[in-house]
């Protein structure tokens, strides 16, 4: 009983999760990660996705002051339709002019939970289409020996990011504005 208490301890400590503390973070780089997102339109819900995501985190002495970026190139996203993903390229998107969907990490507030499933909100900017616009990221961070995980889901409305080309055959045909964006992005510690 005692081993398995000491044990448990030994574990928060080790993770840097014991009361709000966390112990210091390093840097590292993605690993493996998938950016997804479901739409609607009158032709059907679908999903576009890309696994080819790359990032990088600065370590800090706790875990409130990482930094960081994570992008992935926007011609990477795919929905299953062809034609959809060439709209998606060059109307909607224009991924010739804006390539990359990048969030720039400035702070993490770190929640209650174990650091197999911590809450926390990242803070910071997300650049898509040009435009740039703070947010804040509900998500769930996994801190390994070997790295972090980061799950993130949140809403976002295309056209705060001046995204057009929703609508086609004179409105016959439209896509909601108002998408659901996932994130699970996997760093491994350098």
């Amino acid at each position: 009983m005692i081993r398995s208490a000491v044990a448990t301890l030994a574990l928060l400590l080790g993770t840097g999760v014991l009361a709000g503390q966390t112990a210091p973070i390093r840097s590292g780089t993605v690993r493996e990660g998938r950016l997804w997102f479901d739409g609607r339109a009158t032709t059907g819900d679908f999903t576009g996705t890309t696994t080819t995501v790359s990032g990088s985190m600065e370590g800090a002495s706790e875990l409130a002051a990482v930094r960081g970026w994570v992008e992935a190139p926007v011609n990477t996203l795919k929905t299953g339709n062809d034609h959809r993903d060439r709209d998606l390229n060059t109307k909607s998107m224009e991924s010739d002019k804006y390539p990359v969907i990048r969030f720039e990490l400035e702070r993490v507030q770190p929640g209650e939970g174990p650091a197999d499933s911590m809450a926390a909100t990242l803070y910071g900017r997300m650049l898509i289409h040009g435009e740039t616009r703070e947010l804040s990221l509900p998500s769930i961070l996994s801190l390994g020996p070997d790295g972090v995980r980061v799950r993130s889901t949140f809403p976002l409305n295309l056209k705060d990011y001046r995204i057009g080309g929703l609508s086609r055959a004179l409105g016959l045909f439209k896509m909601n504005p108002d998408i659901v964006v996932h994130v699970d992005v996997s760093f491994h510690y350098q």
